[in-house]
C-alpha cells in the first residue's frame, strides 16, 4: 500500500530573472519529490522482506509519508500519538536506508514550511550515488541557500548538480539556474561561460532551445 502510495509522487524565456528563478526552483523541487517516491518504491521491494530492522524503519515511515503527500509537514515531521514522525524516524534508524530516506523527505518538508536553515541541515543528511536522486538533492540545497540569501555558495551547488546528473535532461536545468543566480549576483562572465556551456554540451535540450536569447541578454 506504502508502495503504490509513493508510486502516485511521482521553458520560454522570461523578461524577469526573479521569475525565472521562483519558475526552475519549484521545477528542482517536483523533481526531486518524483525522484525520492521512485527510490522508496525500489527500497521497499528491495529490502522490506529481507532485513528485520530496514522493515521496522519502513513502518515506521509510513504514515509520516502519508502525511507529507498530503502537505501535512508538521505532522510528516512530529507524527502524533498514533505514529512517529520522520524525525523520529531518523534518530531510531538513522542507520538504515529508510532512515537515510527519511532525511530526504524532512529535509522537503522543512523547506515547505520555509525553514531553509532546516532544510539544507537534513538535505545534506542524506547520501546517494545515483545520477538521479544525488544530483536532485544537491539542487534542493542549493535552492534552500539561495532562499536564505547565500547565493554565492547556492550557485556551487547547482553546477555540482548538474556535473553529477551528467545527462541532457537534468544537466542543463541545473545549470540554467545556476547562470540565473549568477545574474542576480551581477556576475555576467560567469552566467555567459554556463550558457555556453549549455549551448555546447547539451544542444539537444530544451533549455538549448531558447539559451541564445540568455547569452545574448549578458553579453
Amino acid at each position: 500500500m506504502a508502495e503504490k502510495k509513493q508510486d502516485e509522487m511521482v521553458n520560454e524565456v522570461v523578461s524577469s530573472s526573479e521569475k525565472f528563478l521562483v519558475k526552475n526552483q519549484k521545477t528542482i523541487i517536483s523533481v526531486l519529490v518524483a525522484v525520492i517516491a521512485f527510490i522508496a518504491i525500489v527500497l521497499s521491494v528491495k529490502q522490506f522482506y529481507f532485513e528485520p530492522r530496514e522493515a521496522k524503519a519502513h513502518e515506521a515511515m509510513f504514515q509520516s509519508v502519508l502525511a507529507f503527500e498530503k502537505d501535512s509537514m508538521d505532522l510528516a515531521l512530529n507524527g502524533n500519538d498514533e505514529f512517529d514522525g520522520l524525525l523520529a524516524v531518523i534518530d531510531n534508524y538513522g542507520s538504515t536506508e529508510a532512515g537515510n530516506l527519511a532525511c530526504a523527505y524532512a529535509g522537503l518538508a522543512y523547506y515547505e514550511k520555509g525553514e531553509y536553515e532546516n532544510a539544507k541541515n537534513y538535505l545534506s543528511k542524506f547520501s546517494a550515488n545515483d545520477v538521479l536522486l544525488a544530483p536532485a538533492v544537491t539542487a534542493a540545497i542549493g535552492n534552500a541557500l539561495v532562499n536564505m540569501d547565500n547565493a554565492t555558495e547556492a550557485v556551487k551547488y547547482f553546477e555540482k548538480a548538474a556535473k553529477e546528473a551528467a545527462n541532457e535532461v537534468f544537466s542543463p536545468l541545473y545549470l540554467i539556474k545556476a547562470a540565473n543566480v549568477y545574474e542576480k549576483l551581477g556576475d555576467k562572465a560567469a552566467a555567459l561561460r554556463v550558457y555556453e556551456q549549455i549551448k555546447k554540451e547539451y544542444p539537444a535540450s530544451q533549455q538549448a532551445s531558447t539559451i541564445d536569447a540568455y547569452i545574448e541578454r549578458v553579453k
